[in-house]
């Protein structure tokens, strides 16, 4: 049982998308998507740097751009070239999932996209916030002790691994008073308190945003951060990818959720590493790749052939 999924913000890197605009036709399917949302992604891909690439309204249709390019160079999966028997998405991957389950079509998704990095930018601008990785420690000591902070467990993901949220000031305070067990405090590179409070201003926006789309029931298993649960709507999808910015992320149960399907392989698109990385801790004996250039892409192949003829 193989499953796709697509990583969220902070995975972007300086140039991380130059090797995948020499694959042929690349570069004018995200020309053209960049004249779609007016929004240059190939100068944001190649050349802008790490500070450019943080501002959310950037990272975000960025990484969704490049999560759909390395899938098609797989294959078209809502199409059935490639056919993982689920997929899902961390934080705004899940709008990339939504492509690959064919739920939104790909200018679709990054239209939506785009207005969701203006929405969480404009709702970060008014107050200071950030998010930082807890690495170790016990799950209910953290999220007790985050609590006392102010700070809300944005995402829970599982292999020991949790997110707070809140702002700068609490962060700090966070680094200077882990929880008991937890080993390390790391700053992500985001711009804010995502999926959490500070993000309600921005919900409204993407709400408005969704009105115009049309979307099409998942052709594959589509599961949800809001609970790890399998939707079978597309008008739920959607319907929960606009509350989702102001909501925690639960990738810890979309695992669960993996494990319980019979998951034997995982794939992670461009710019992968993030979620295969804790597929390795929290789902032992679950072969995984992640796609971080095209060089991957032959062995992904041979994964997926693996998984059409077993």
């Amino acid at each position: 049982m193989l499953v796709l999924v697509a990583p969220g913000q902070g995975a972007q890197t300086p140039g991380f998308l130059t090797p995948w605009l020499e694959l042929p036709g690349a570069a004018d399917r995200v020309a053209a998507w960049s004249d779609a949302i007016g929004l240059d992604l190939v100068h944001y891909g190649t050349q802008a740097d790490a500070d450019a690439i943080r501002d959310t309204a950037v990272a975000q249709p960025l990484l969704v751009a490049a999560g759909i390019l390395s899938a098609a160079a797989l294959g078209d999966v809502a199409l059935g070239d490639v056919a993982p028997d689920a997929v899902a998405g961390h934080s705004v991957g899940e709008i990339t999932a939504a492509a690959f389950a064919g739920v939104l079509g790909d200018t679709a998704a990054l239209t939506l996209v785009r207005r969701r990095g203006l929405a969480m930018a404009e709702a970060a601008a008014i107050t200071a916030t950030g998010m930082s990785a807890l690495l170790g420690g016990d799950p209910e000591v953290s999220v007790a002790h985050l609590e006392k902070l102010g700070l809300t467990p944005a995402n829970v993901n599982g292999a020991g691994q949790i997110v707070a949220a809140g702002t700068l000031e609490q962060l700090a305070e966070l680094a200077e008073n882990k929880p008991e067990g937890v080993r390390k405090v790391v700053p992500l590179k985001v711009a804010g308190a995502f999926h959490t409070s500070h993000m309600a201003p921005a919900v409204d926006r993407l709400a408005e945003a969704a009105k115009a789309l049309e979307p099409g029931d998942p052709k594959v298993t589509y599961v949800s951060n809001k609970d790890g649960r399998a939707v079978t709507s597309g008008a739920e999808v959607v319907e929960r990818l606009v509350g989702q910015v102001a909501n925690p992320v639960r990738w810890d149960l979309c695992m669960k959720t993996f494990e319980e399907l019979g998951a034997t392989a995982l794939i992670e698109v461009c710019p992968g590493g993030t979620l295969t990385g804790l597929a390795k801790r929290a789902l032992p004996g679950v072969r995984t790749l992640a796609l971080k250039t095209p060089d991957d892409l032959d062995a992904a192949r041979e994964l997926i052939a693996e998984h059409a003829n077993a």
